[in-house]
């Protein structure tokens, strides 16, 4: 099977703590791999607001915009841009 052919099957029924995690995880993912404009966007963000979490996803995936080479990770910061509607 190639992955035209895949179906994206990703949790659109994340809570507030597993949206958190997800973030922590990229943010130490970006530390890691020197995306340090991510990293810094991400940090504290377990303690932070539902709005102040939007705009940092939102702000994030805007400067991996057209970076293909970061696709994987892209991902992951999208797949919680779709759960953001759960940020209670």
């Amino acid at each position: 099977m190639t992955s035209e052919n895949e179906t994206l099957r990703w949790p659109t029924n994340l809570n507030r703590a597993a949206i958190s995690q997800r973030l922590v995880n990229a943010r130490t993912i970006a530390e890691r791999d020197g995306l340090t404009e991510v990293a810094r966007l991400l940090v504290n963000i377990e303690n932070e607001t539902p709005a102040h979490i939007a705009k940092a996803v939102m702000e994030s995936l805007n400067w991996l915009e057209g970076k293909s080479e970061l696709r994987a990770f892209t991902l992951q910061i999208e797949m919680v841009a779709l759960n953001l509607k759960n940020l209670k």
